[in-house]
């Protein structure tokens, strides 16, 4: 996981509680296996073995590959650095109503997250144990957003099937995963071998919009701070809840 600290500008004060954060969330693994993603992500590889392993090929294999190849040359540091200040954006939820971020930072903290769309396994398996989490987001006065480059419908439909509680937005002209240092183009060859294995991109996304985040999580302060970032082009990797977590009783002690 990547949770970058770094002092800005005038920011004196602020780099104390950053190092904190950063000691907090380096030194503590998550306590609660229940809540792990790792922990699934483990237990659905070890059952995708089982099954016989990879449904793809060599030659397709080799295209991820390379893909992965270019994506982490074209955006070597995907993400924002903690301590920057996260951009402000509205954009129309699962039900077509806008959401704006400063005003629901108003609220309390965030945690948002950035996720490839429903069509994508290590994402829901990522919200799943994030929907978990949420009464100890709420402990501390924080809300969950996820954002998606796929269009509001496909959410309406996931929220609808697994039972989320959260708001899910819809970036739709990818400003946003473009101002959070997320968003890539996919290749057509690797589009195509998504395809081949029935995940269209742009059935989900609308025509013509092959494009994706890195996906990216983001724990956020009531005065729009960022204090623990995580972003890898490895799809797979993740930020867990329980660093989510640490970095928000952090941030209320900070307070005290």
């Amino acid at each position: 996981m990547k949770i970058f600290t770094q002092k800005i500008g005038s920011m004196a004060v602020g780099f104390f509680v950053l190092s904190l954060l950063t000691g907090l969330l380096q030194a503590e693994e998550p306590a609660d296996k229940d809540q792990s993603y790792a922990a699934a992500l483990e237990k659905m590889q070890a059952e995708q073995a089982r099954q016989g392993g990879s449904k793809f090929t060599p030659e397709e294999r080799a295209v991820m590959q390379r893909s992965a190849a270019t994506l982490a040359a074209e955006l070597p540091v995907p993400g924002l650095v903690t301590g920057e200040r996260a951009p402000d954006f509205t954009l129309p939820n699962a039900f077509g109503k806008p959401v704006s971020l400063y005003a629901e930072l108003k609220k309390g903290p965030v945690v948002l997250v950035f996720y490839r769309g429903a069509w994508c396994p290590f994402c829901n398996l990522h919200l799943h144990k994030l929907k978990q989490a949420q009464p100890e987001f709420a402990r501390y006065g924080a809300q969950l957003i996820a954002i998606t480059p796929q269009k509001p419908d496909r959410s309406a439909e996931q929220i609808k099937k697994d039972g989320y509680t959260f708001e899910v937005l819809s970036d739709l002209d990818s400003k946003v995963m473009k101002a959070y240092n997320l968003y890539f183009e996919v290749a057509p060859e690797l589009d195509s071998v998504y395809r081949k294995h029935g995940l269209d991109i742009a059935a989900f996304n609308g025509p013509g919009r092959t494009v994706l985040p890195v996906p990216g999580s983001f724990v956020i302060d009531s005065g729009g701070i960022v204090r623990a970032v995580h972003a890898d082009i490895d799809y797979k990797q993740r930020m867990e809840p329980a660093m989510m977590i640490k970095t928000l009783q952090a941030l209320r002690q900070s307070k005290q």
